[in-house]
């Protein structure tokens, strides 16, 4: 059982050159904000263009197909 644990520990525990660096961890939640903050972006923007279709669409349908002209 002792041999197992031991084995099991040493498996669990990462050597150091595997470890991120406090400053690669930095970096990575700040690429990962700066990706969070573009596909926010992104989202609303689609929004609004779905939205902008649903409207062109409903004005299509209440005035004819000839109000885009």
């Amino acid at each position: 059982m002792e041999k197992w644990r031991q084995s099991a520990t040493a498996a669990l525990t990462a050597p150091e050159e595997t470890r991120a660096s406090p400053q690669q961890t930095r970096k990575a939640h700040k690429r990962i904000k700066e990706l969070e903050r573009e596909v926010n972006r992104k989202d609303k923007a689609l929004a609004e263009t779905a939205a902008l279709l649903v409207l062109s669409k409903k004005l299509s349908a209440v005035f004819g197909e000839g109000a885009d002209e």
